[in-house]
């Protein structure tokens, strides 16, 4: 819809703000007093002061924090090569088998976290592909989570690539693989930045398939906060969950700074 006058411009901006406002900054700013809070029984926390943030900055939590970063950089990275493989082999292929491909990478999008969990504890529960028990299964379980959106970014962007460089790189006399890491990859940099931004921050607060498979000895940190308000710990949880808020911003920072480089290049 067209807005032509300045009042209707203003008029949705100001419902615009007043959703993002409710839906997105109230919550997340409430989820930051409360680990800050010493207590909240009226409408404004009380006793403010960064105690909690020093549990949730040793032991049990630390720990956890460890396990998610780990998690997140293995698997995306695994991600991030799959889908991008996957999505630049598919456009060599008949438009059949392209579908297929589309169809079998966005599969795990379309059903609940928890079944791809769960389906992963059967499968692998048993020799010779005994994976139960340990830490490959959770990296598996987000692997596979994240797969989907690595692959649909590098697909996306494929899409606006011009074939007229690649077809000038060919006309020279460049081979495939040449082309490949001369060509293509380059000017996919921005997008591998974007998907292994995305990956990573899907990784880190990934819960649902987690749940279903994690051991005691690789607990990510929102597998602990939710046993944390499991136990009624709300403000601890709250504390912990800042913790993830920051570290995965840093890294979507530092993500950031590499991507917009590889656009400047």
């Amino acid at each position: 819809m067209l807005l032509w006058s300045k009042q209707a411009k203003t008029a949705v901006l100001a419902v615009f703000a007043l959703v993002v406002l409710i839906v997105f900054v109230a919550p997340l700013a409430t989820v930051v007093l409360a680990g800050l809070a010493g207590a909240w029984n009226g409408p404004l926390p009380s006793g403010l002061g960064f105690a909690r943030f020093g549990e949730a900055l040793s032991g049990e939590n630390l720990a956890s924090l460890s396990v998610s970063l780990q998690t997140a950089v293995i698997a995306g990275g695994l991600a991030l090569v799959l889908g991008a493989w996957a999505a630049i082999g598919a456009r060599e292929v008949p438009g059949w088998l392209r579908r297929l491909t589309d169809a079998v990478f966005h599969l795990p999008i379309a059903v609940p976290s928890v079944a791809i969990g769960l389906g992963l504890l059967i499968a692998f529960n048993s020799r010779p592909l005994l994976l139960g028990g340990t830490r490959w299964i959770v990296i598996l379980a987000h692997f596979v989570l994240v797969l989907a959106f690595a692959f649909s970014a590098v697909s996306a962007a494929l899409d606006r690539v011009n074939p007229a460089y690649r077809q000038a790189a060919e006309s020279l006399g460049a081979g495939p693989v040449r082309v490949l890491f001369g060509v293509t990859l380059p000017l996919l940099l921005p997008a591998l930045g974007a998907a292994a931004g995305l990956a990573i921050a899907l990784s880190m607060g990934e819960l649902g398939a987690t749940v279903m498979v994690y051991p005691a000895t690789w607990k990510t940190l929102p597998v602990t906060i939710f046993g944390l308000t499991d136990r009624g710990q709300a403000f601890q949880a709250a504390a912990s969950t800042t913790v993830l808020l920051l570290v995965t911003l840093l890294a979507l920072v530092a993500l950031g700074r590499i991507r917009g480089r590889a656009a400047v290049r």
